[in-house]
């Protein structure tokens, strides 16, 4: 089982930057492909960001390109999501979720889930 838990959320101003941090237990992480989904209230889960097992392949939401970098530290089980030059629509929970080996952008091919931080950018 893989244990997955996220923080670095919290309130910030339009323009503001946060690094949301996603640390991983009981499994070897590195064979572990990681994404970043975020859901509004009201909202369906959407895809974020991703990042695959070696690091070297990484995806990112057409909303977020430009402002956020994923990236990962194997030795540390642990991967980041730095987002910056926010705005109030990326308020939303986020979640950390990892799948073995491939990656991909849907939801539903993650086996783990962290339990989310909350997001909110507002003046």
């Amino acid at each position: 089982q893989l244990q997955l838990v996220e923080s670095g959320g919290g309130l910030v101003q339009p323009g503001g930057s946060l690094r949301l941090t996603c640390a991983a237990a009981g499994r070897t992480f590195s064979s572990y492909a990681t994404g970043w989904f975020r859901q509004a209230p009201g909202k369906e889960r959407k895809f974020v960001s991703a990042i695959s097992w070696t690091g070297d392949i990484t995806y990112y939401a057409d909303s977020v390109k430009g402002r956020f970098t994923i990236s990962r530290d194997n030795a540390k089980n642990t991967v980041y999501l730095q987002m910056n030059n926010l705005k109030p629509e990326d308020t939303a929970v986020y979640y950390c979720a990892a799948r073995y080996l491939a990656v991909t952008l849907m939801p539903g091919d993650y086996d783990y889930w962290g339990q989310g931080t909350q997001v909110t950018v507002s003046s």
